[in-house]
């Protein structure tokens, strides 16, 4: 559970290295059909700040509190998450985990394909986020706002959201001034592009585990390639995260020796995840939750 700065900084400076290499093969590729994957992977380092976000709401980014802050308000603004809202929301989601109408983020298994595919789309996503930043910057807050957020943080919740919506609506209002398009090309439409892995990504975390408490059943850990673990912030260790949340990112692969078998970890990674997602729900295998200490048995 000790934490420290360090690995946070050589991880960004890898990371901003990695976003020029992919800024400067959109550069190259202006004009051109290259332009469309240049994007793409731009978008994929791009929608992973929400697992650097993730984790400097937990506080275990950095040692040094202020940081987490600093750079959980820059990854925020980054993919329109605004971030003293979702560090609220996401406490819920830790408390409640897979519990059907108290936890924030559940994300419940589709009942059909084409409900797998249209989340993936990320269109019903951004919805939510688009109507969420304008409800906000307008001062209301839904009953399940009011939940998990503070009366004393509405406030600052409700200026955090104005104080993003003006960012956009200014940044944007400036490029059709100047024509000046190189924000849309190099940040927004990439984001875009990119979002659908990151909802892809997001489902292998809890989708098709159990709905029950247990935080050796209803979270999903992924064994992923180097280069995805060093995107999401090893956050591919997902149970272990629930296990243990004050555990910093850097510690997590150290934590899942300790665990072994205890918690829930797919072999196959983020495809064998969606591999069981979708059988779940075309019927090809039994819902996981059905029996989830019969599960535990057949792990041993």
């Amino acid at each position: 559970m000790q934490r420290s700065d360090k690995p946070a900084f050589i991880r960004l400076a890898i990371w901003c290295l990695v976003l020029v290499i992919t800024s400067t093969l959109i550069w190259l590729s202006l004009g051109s059909w290259w332009l469309l994957p240049a994007m793409f992977l731009q978008g994929v380092v791009l929608v992973h700040h929400f697992s650097l976000q993730h984790e400097c709401c937990h506080y275990t980014a950095f040692k040094t509190r202020w940081l987490n802050d600093l750079a959980g308000n820059i990854c925020g603004l980054i993919i329109m998450l605004p971030n003293r809202f979702f560090r609220y929301e996401h406490c819920d989601h830790h408390t409640y985990t897979q519990i059907k109408g108290q936890d924030t983020e559940l994300i419940e298994l589709p009942p059909t394909l084409a409900g797998y595919f249209y989340y993936i789309s990320s269109v019903p996503y951004w919805q939510s986020k688009f109507s969420e930043l304008w409800r906000h910057s307008l001062g209301r807050l839904t009953a399940d706002d009011k939940r998990f957020v503070p009366r004393e943080e509405r406030r600052t919740v409700i200026m955090e959201a104005r104080l993003m919506a003006l960012f956009y609506l200014s940044l944007l209002a400036l490029c059709v001034a100047f024509q000046f398009w190189y924000p849309l090309v190099f940040w927004f439409l990439p984001v875009v592009f990119g979002e659908p892995m990151m909802r892809a990504i997001r489902m292998t975390e809890h989708v098709g585990r159990p709905l029950v408490s247990d935080m050796r059943f209803n979270t999903r850990s992924n064994n992923v390639s180097l280069p995805f673990q060093f995107l999401c912030w090893n956050m591919n260790f997902h149970a272990e995260h629930h296990y243990a949340s004050s555990v910093p990112f850097h510690a997590l692969p150290a934590l899942n020796k300790k665990l072994g078998n205890y918690i829930y970890t797919e072999p196959r990674g983020y495809i064998g995840a969606h591999i069981d997602i979708v059988s779940q729900l075309t019927g090809r295998t039994v819902r996981v939750d059905a029996n989830p200490v019969a599960e535990r048995q057949d792990q041993h």
